[in-house]
């Protein structure tokens, strides 16, 4: 379960009575879209249907069998979600809105780049600050993955962006290549792999091109900085770095 802090209200009017439930914001987002596929137990504040939540009222017994047939409030709870309207505070709106924002700005950040600076990162910092300067205001109503389009259309006369995926590939030495490789591999897809007879290790891998600097840090950090990289354009060239 989670804090009452955490919860919002969810509401539905029906048969002359009124029923509500206290969830986690974005699982109510999740339940109304029919998009939630977690265990309700968890993102619920309080087993339990209220005529008033805010003073632990309950409805009539005979009110539920009316509206939902059952009295059971884990089945009730989805059903008021869905049919009702979720009710959120100012306060609430205003963390549930920099929540999306912060989520935003990192998933933009992680897969576009700027294709007049050599197709190099933007920095999150960079991508808030244009955002600002666009007037762009995020619904905190809405996934943050749901409005990453809205928020490129409103970048774009701001700053060169663009979503792009980046292949690198890469070259361990022997005395790195068994540890510093589970790592590498999990960064992306990995297109293909090779072991020398020298016990090296050469991948060639995907990721989202924003990525690229993180992937040098754990490549350098795991290799002492003795790793070769290059990158591998579309034509199948290889770009050393």
């Amino acid at each position: 379960m989670i804090s009452l802090d955490e919860a919002v209200t969810a509401r539905l009017e029906s048969h002359g009575a009124r029923f509500e439930v206290l969830v986690d914001p974005d699982a109510a987002l999740a339940i109304k879209r029919g998009e939630f596929d977690g265990d309700l137990e968890d993102v619920i504040a309080a087993e339990d249907v209220f005529d008033n939540a805010s003073t632990g009222d309950r409805p009539a017994e005979n009110d539920l069998e009316d509206v939902f047939d059952t009295t059971d409030p884990l089945e009730i709870i989805p059903e008021v979600i869905k049919r009702g309207e979720i009710q959120i505070t100012a306060d609430q709106r205003r963390e549930m809105q920099e929540q999306k924002r912060k989520e935003l700005i990192t998933t933009i950040a992680r897969n576009a780049i700027n294709p007049q600076m050599d197709d190099a990162p933007h920095p999150p910092e960079r991508i808030e600050n244009a955002l600002e300067e666009a007037g762009f205001t995020v619904d905190p109503m809405e996934p943050a993955s749901e409005q990453v389009d809205d928020a490129l259309d409103a970048l774009r006369p701001v700053i060169p962006i663009r979503f792009e995926e980046i292949t690198i590939a890469v070259q361990i030495p022997p005395e790195y290549a068994g540890s510093a490789q589970a790592k590498i591999r999990q960064y992306g897809d990995l297109e293909r792999e090779e072991w020398q007879p020298d016990g090296s290790w050469i991948g060639v891998i995907t990721f989202p091109a924003g990525l690229q600097n993180d992937f040098y840090d754990v490549v350098n950090e795991n290799t002492s900085g003795e790793a070769e990289t290059q990158i591998v354009s579309d034509k199948g060239e290889l770009s050393t770095r």
